[in-house]
């Protein structure tokens, strides 16, 4: 398994407390890079103003800083583009009961 399907299988243990499904399945993560053991994360959660952010971001880097060769994890929240349903996976659509 590379990195970046390591990061992302990691990411898949990051729960949204509200909705109940992983961050990636939801479609928060807008871009993430990796290099040289830093890794960036662009992210945007569903609502703003959300009062779990802290808990979200904080998962985040806890999921991440175990991984070997991993020397930084830095997060940044976006707003833009605003988050929307139709960037779930059909893995979260099913969960949340959409089909």
């Amino acid at each position: 398994m590379d990195i970046r399907e390591l990061v992302l299988e990691q990411l898949r243990t990051v729960v949204d407390p509200e909705l109940g499904v992983n961050i990636v399945d939801l479609g928060l993560i807008y871009d993430l890079q990796i290099n040289d053991g830093n890794i960036y994360i662009l992210m945007t959660l569903t609502t703003p103003g959300c009062p779990l952010h802290d808990s979200i971001v904080g998962g985040v880097k806890r999921a991440l800083e175990h991984i070997d060769g991993i020397r930084d994890v830095q997060v940044q929240i976006t707003w833009n583009p605003p988050w929307t349903p139709e960037r779930m996976s059909e893995e979260a659509l099913r969960q949340l009961g959409y089909f």
